[in-house]
Formats: structure tokens, C-alpha cells, sequence
């Protein structure tokens, strides 16, 4: 059905008849021949009593074509890709005014002709659908196993990338072209009209176009012994960028009407011009030798080198100059990295000094904190042991005299100064360590008082013990063991 709809948009674009229904009756009575179609609407239309038609609305412009087949160098230099490809699409198809529409007794005529064929065309195209879905299903899994090539040579059977319409035509056709002709030809890109022409221009090449005429009596003749021979063949493809495609094909069609070919073989070299159109330098129409096609490119080559050469000199400068460009900028853009780069190392270094001041400046506050707090807590702690000392002297009470119920005691301290008292021999062990504390000859907290012979230490259980009970009474001698 795909198939159907682009014979039908195509039948329509080339008759210029906007009645849809219309245009597929007469393809069904032709069953779907577009070119039987197109030629026999022609016919009808030429013999009418309206038969002029205005001629092409060519984006081929000749304007810029002196007598001697040369150019203006701004012509060159005048190209670009996407406006001379809305021009091509917007003036390269041929207008043809809509001739009266068929009365009703024809529709009633091709009626059961159209049915029936109408009908085949829906089978046909349904089954064609099928085969190309899974044709199209099949390519994509052997392509994903590697097993077919994906690349671009005219030898294959066809593309497994996605092409456009008219990368399609042109890659069937080099593709057909090599099959009938061998592979000693014009090596023809396998790219849209357009494309190649952009390739011609990169190249600083004039684009070669041949029109492919299948039916043409001289066609085969042309193609084996001149276009094919080896030495057109080896100059086209040294001097020129080569484009070819068939007028049965959409794309060869529309440049057929473009370039007004008129007889075949058809060839023509053609140049990108000003104001997004193409400069047509030469027509080779008819069958030529292949030395009459040397003589002829090489006299268009000749003619336009100057053309060729100033453009590629020119391109070559805007190139150095763009480069020299690129290096001045590269150059600034390394001293900018390297300036910013000792600036971001200045800050990060003034950071740094910052950041050790500050540093510095913390623990100098920390320590002076931490001095203060010793210092406090020293005096605390002195204090507290001063209210302990008072406490603990005020708790002994008054030493009392010499008598039978009072005992003597000496106590010495690590430091070897000695201290005696009278106690009763009632007192316990507790007033002695009591007296020891508030005295001001021990910085110890934890200690006990030890007699010597025998050695008996004092500790916590027998303070409440009495010193006449712990055989103190009537005198002792003790020392301070200072806890490790």
C-alpha cells in the first residue's frame, strides 16, 4: 500500500492533477505502470486543444556562463547546502497545468477496471509489505551478528543503514549501473543530487552528471565504449565529482527536466553558483567517442581551473587564517589558564597562611584557656584543701596535757619532717589521719599511717579503732606510706 500512495503523490506531482481519486483510476487502468501512465497522460494532454505547457521553473541557472564555459569566482563561493536544498525542492520540479478532468462516462468506462485492479493492488501491496517488513527484519538480525557488511560499496546487494530517497535511488543505481557495465566506470557517489554537489564543492571539483536512459537505443553503446572506457573513466574520476542516476527514478527524472535533456545519452558538468542555484558549464548530448567526451571535459576542466584554483587558494588562506585564529585564541586562552592558575595558587597559599594564623591564633587561645583552668583549679583544689585543714584542726579540738590516759605521738612524713602531738588513748585511728590532714606537710590524698616494729599498717578498717586498743597507748611512733 506504501508503494501505491508514492505512485499516486508522484503521478500527482508530475501530471499536476490535485484530484486524488482521479489520478489513482488512471494508474489502475494502467495496472500501476507509472511511467506507461505518465506517458500515455502526455500523449492525451498534447493532442487536446490546450497543448502548450510553460516551460520548467529550473533551479539550473547558465546566466553565470560566459561563451567560453568559464565563471565568476564569487559564483564558487555563493553555495549553500541547505538553501540549494529548499531550492531544489521548491523549483526543480516541472509544472504542468491540470488538463480538464475526465466526464463521467470515462469514470464509468475504467469503473470495473479500476475495481479489479484496484483489488490485485491490494493484495500485491500487502503481500510486498509483508516480504519487505520481514526482509527489513531479517537484514537488522544478520547485520547485528556481523554477518552482512554494513558499508558503503556499490558490490552489495543493498544498505542496511537507514538512506534517504535519493541515497536509496542513487546507491540502486550504481549498484545496477556496475552490474550492467563492469566496475572499470565513473566512480559515482552514492548520494542525492544535492549531497554530491556538496562533495564537488568541498572537493574544489566540478560535479560530472549522468543521465541514465535504460530504453535508449545509443545507451549501451555509450556506456561500454565511452563513459566506461578507461581513459574517460580515469579522467572523470581524477578531475571531477560524479553523479549519476536514472530517469525512471524520481531524483534522475527531476534533473532530467532541470537540466532540459533532450536527447541521449545525456551528460552534463555543472558548478555551484550565486543565489543558491547551479551554473550549468557544459551539455554533451547524444553518443559520443570516447575521444570526442576527452576532448570535451578537458576543455571545460581547462577553462575552468582559474575558477577551481582561486577558490581552493582563497580556501586555503580563510583556512590559515582561521587557524592562526585558533592559535591566537589557543594562546590566550593558555596565558588566561596560566594567570588564573597563579592566581587560584596566590589565593590558595593566602588561604593557607590564613588558615595556620588562625590555627596558631586557636591553639594559643586553647593553651591559655587550658593555663588559666589549671591555675583555677590549682587555687580550687589549695583552697579546698585549706578548708580541710581548718576543718580538720578545729574537729582535734585542744591538745591536751601530759597524764596516764594521754598518748605521745610522732609522726614522720616522705619529705622527713617530723610532727608530735598528745592525743587521749581514747582517740581513734581516725584522729590520727585527721591530724596528718590538717597539717600542711602532705599533698597526698590517698596515704596510711604504718608503724615499723611491728610493721602494721593503719588502713581504713582499724580507723575506728582506739590508739590504746591498736597498742599505741602510751606512746607511738608512726611514718606516712604515700599510696602509689
Amino acid at each position: 500500500m506504501v508503494d501505491f500512495e508514492d505512485k499516486v503523490a508522484y503521478f500527482q506531482a508530475v501530471t499536476g492533477l490535485e484530484d486524488r481519486d482521479l489520478c489513482t483510476e488512471i494508474l489502475a487502468a494502467h495496472n500501476w505502470d507509472l511511467d506507461l501512465a505518465i506517458i500515455s497522460f502526455s500523449s492525451d494532454s498534447s493532442s487536446s486543444n490546450n497543448p502548450t505547457n510553460p516551460n520548467p521553473n529550473d533551479f539550473v541557472d547558465t546566466s553565470n556562463v560566459e561563451t567560453n564555459g568559464q565563471l565568476d569566482f564569487n559564483s564558487w563561493q555563493g553555495l549553500d547546502q541547505s538553501e540549494l536544498i529548499r531550492q531544489q525542492e521548491s523549483e526543480s520540479a516541472v509544472v504542468i497545468p491540470a488538463p480538464p478532468h475526465p466526464g463521467l462516462a470515462w469514470k464509468l468506462i475504467t469503473l470495473p477496471i479500476s475495481v479489479v485492479s484496484g483489488s490485485l493492488g491490494l493484495i500485491s501491496g500487502a503481500i510486498g509489505l509483508g516480504v519487505w517488513v520481514a526482509t527489513g527484519v531479517l537484514s537488522r538480525s544478520l547485520g547485528l551478528l556481523g554477518l552482512i557488511s554494513r558499508n558503503g560499496d556499490a558490490s552489495a546487494s543493498s544498505p542496511l543503514v537507514s538512506l534517504s530517497a535519493a541515497a536509496s535511488e542513487a546507491f540502486d543505481f550504481v549498484a545496477t549501473f556496475e552490474r550492467d557495465y563492469g566496475t572499470i566506470r565513473p566512480n559515482f557517489v552514492t548520494e542525492g543530487f544535492m549531497d554530491a554537489l556538496q562533495q564537488s564543492r568541498q572537493a574544489y571539483k566540478m560535479l560530472f552528471v549522468y543521465l541514465h536512459s535504460p530504453d535508449h537505443p545509443d545507451t549501451s553503446v555509450f556506456c561500454e565504449q565511452s563513459l566506461c572506457s578507461e581513459a574517460v573513466a580515469a579522467y572523470i574520476n581524477e578531475n571531477f565529482v560524479s553523479w549519476g542516476g536514472s530517469i525512471r527514478a524520481s531524483e534522475g527524472f527531476k534533473m532530467s527536466n532541470s537540466l532540459k535533456a533532450s536527447r541521449y545519452p545525456f551528460c552534463a558538468v555543472v558548478m555551484a553558483a550565486t543565489n543558491q542555484r547551479i551554473a550549468l558549464l557544459q551539455q554533451i548530448e547524444g553518443p559520443k567517442s570516447p575521444d570526442q567526451m576527452l576532448a570535451i571535459l578537458q576543455r571545460v576542466v581547462e577553462e575552468s581551473a582559474p575558477v577551481l584554483v582561486t577558490a581552493r587558494l582563497d580556501a586555503e588562506e580563510r583556512r590559515n587564517n582561521l587557524r592562526l585564529r585558533e592559535e591566537q585564541d589557543a594562546a590566550y586562552r593558555a596565558a588566561l589558564e596560566a594567570d588564573q592558575a597563579r592566581e587560584r595558587q596566590r589565593k590558595e597559599e593566602q588561604d593557607r597562611l590564613e588558615r595556620e594564623a588562625a590555627e596558631a591564633e586557636r591553639k594559643l587561645k586553647e593553651e591559655e584557656e587550658a593555663r588559666e583552668r589549671a591555675a583555677r583549679e590549682a587555687a580550687e583544689k589549695e583552697a579546698a584543701l585549706a578548708r580541710r585543714r581548718q576543718e580538720k584542726a578545729m574537729s582535734l579540738g585542744t591538745e591536751p596535757e601530759k597524764g596516764p590516759n594521754v598518748t605521745q605521738v610522732l609522726v614522720r612524713f616522705p619529705t622527713g619532717e617530723r610532727k608530735e602531738r598528745r592525743f587521749h588513748s581514747t582517740a581513734t585511728i581516725q584522729t590520727l589521719y585527721d591530724y596528718v590532714d590538717s597539717l600542711d606537710c602532705l599533698n597526698a590524698e590517698n596515704y596510711n599511717l604504718v608503724s615499723n616494729f611491728p610493721r602494721v599498717v593503719y588502713s581504713v578498717e582499724k580507723r575506728p579503732i582506739s590508739l590504746k586498743e591498736a597498742g599505741l597507748h602510751p606512746q607511738a611512733s608512726l611514718f606516712v606510706e604515700v599510696e602509689s
